[in-house]
């Protein structure tokens, strides 16, 4: 994998960017279609931070800006999503080997889930900076207490957090009931994660040819109790992983 060039941070949540912002010693705001475009320098290395909003077109466009205006090299992704395989507990870290739409549906057309036109489902990440990105994750998670804090630790039961590697899946809708989330794990049996954004930005860095990774923070299993401490979650847990995660990476180029 390279290690120069610029890479674009996109956090899904706005603890998660200031999280990053707090370790950039320089950074410049622009603005660019009505987002907010953070362009600094991390351990030294070029980089454009910026929040990805919510959903897979305002993700989309996010990217799109970041690729067109910016020059990036490689785009890295992190956020939290709901835990749908079994053993992906909360406070568990998935690193993406390949991301897909679980609500596209131009059936009869084109079969359930593939995108029209692209003749498939799935967009895989880049195989190189997703396990440079993986390896940081393991790193992070190796000492919570030291990444977390004693009190995010007892108060979310997170002694023991693991790392997984696979497919996650997007759509435009909060998954946070239990038969969702059966139906979900029905359909798409390996995916391990679900979220709003990933997918999007995985189809535009495909159709741009440009180096993808994305880590999501395990915050919920995308069932009835999706809803309780989460955004206390993204503060306490959520955006200490992702700066810890980002550090790590960072520090290995």
């Amino acid at each position: 994998m390279k290690t120069h060039g610029r890479t674009g941070i996109v956090a899904a949540m706005q603890q998660e960017l200031s999280a990053v912002l707090a370790r950039l010693p320089d950074e410049q705001r622009q603005r660019v279609a009505g987002r907010d475009f953070w362009v600094g320098h991390w351990h030294g290395h070029e980089v454009v931070a910026v929040l990805s909003r919510v959903g897979k077109v305002a993700a989309a466009t996010t990217a799109a800006a970041l690729i067109e205006r910016f020059g990036i090299d490689r785009i890295v992704f992190t956020g939290t999503a709901g835990g749908l395989a079994e053993g992906v507990r909360v406070g568990d870290l998935v690193v993406a080997d390949a991301f897909m739409q679980h609500d596209m549906d131009a059936s009869p057309l084109f079969p359930r889930f593939e995108v029209p036109l692209y003749g498939q489902s799935r967009f895989a990440v880049d195989a190189g900076l997703s396990q440079a990105l993986a390896q940081a994750a393991r790193s992070a998670v190796a000492a919570p207490m030291v990444t977390l804090g004693a009190d995010a630790v007892a108060e979310f039961g997170l002694g023991a957090p693991r790392v997984h590697q696979g497919l996650i899946v997007s759509g435009d809708r909060f998954v946070a009931t239990s038969a969702e989330s059966a139906a979900l794990r029905a359909a798409l049996p390996d995916a391990l994660a679900v979220e709003m954004e990933g997918a999007a930005v995985a189809q535009v860095c495909h159709d741009y040819g440009l180096p993808f990774a994305a880590v999501r923070t395990v915050s919920d299993r995308a069932d009835d109790a999706a809803h309780v401490d989460f955004m206390r979650f993204i503060d306490q847990v959520a955006s200490r992983y992702s700066a810890a995660i980002l550090e790590h990476y960072f520090e290995s180029l």
